[in-house]
């Protein structure tokens, strides 16, 4: 196995961390790292004691879910309630901030956004991260560095799939699973 990049290894934090969202709209997972230290995480959900989504479904005004807090805004309040302060830090988060998070991003004097996937880019967010002077980066999180069983797996397809060639299977019969597993395991 090959040792992943620091990027890869905190986009991995981020959505471990999203596993753990209660909403059901989108589940989504941040990381503040300093010096290559993980420093704090969180992930979108309620207020501590407060209902959850996946318990009351969302509340939504606007087109937004209000119940909850967003998973940037989270690892920034972890941050301040525990002294730890956030300056010159990098923030990881599966999927790009939202205005109100990008400006808490910049207030609290983070340096750089990495992020795993477009979502909602809003111009302006990009613009004051800009003015800001904070390095905006997307950099896709490859599932495969935690999946330690994707090589089996990718093995037991394409058994899979030679054996139903040796029982007679034509090969346009086979060819939308084959591109299914390629686009699966990136091949």
């Amino acid at each position: 196995m090959e040792r992943i990049s620091w990027d890869q290894f905190f986009m991995a934090q981020c959505h471990l961390l999203a596993v753990r969202s209660t909403c059901t709209r989108l589940a989504v997972g941040a990381t503040i790292v300093r010096d290559n230290r993980i420093i704090a995480g969180g992930y979108n959900g309620s207020i501590s004691g407060g209902d959850h989504c996946i318990d009351h479904g969302c509340y939504v005004v606007g087109g937004h879910c209000v119940r909850t807090i967003h998973a940037e805004m989270n690892a920034l309040l972890q941050c301040s309630k525990y002294g730890i302060p956030v300056g010159e830090s990098t923030l990881y988060v599966t999927h790009f901030p939202c205005l109100q998070c990008s400006k808490a991003i910049i207030q609290a004097g983070i340096r750089h956004v990495i992020y795993a996937k477009d979502y909602k880019n809003d111009d302006y967010a990009i613009r004051l991260f800009e003015q800001s002077g904070i390095t905006l980066q997307h950099i896709p999180f490859n599932e495969k560095n935690v999946d330690f069983s994707s090589e089996r797996k990718l093995a037991l397809l394409n058994e899979m799939i030679e054996k139903m060639q040796a029982l007679g299977a034509e090969d346009e019969e086979l060819a939308p699973y084959m591109k299914r597993v390629n686009e699966l395991f990136e091949i």
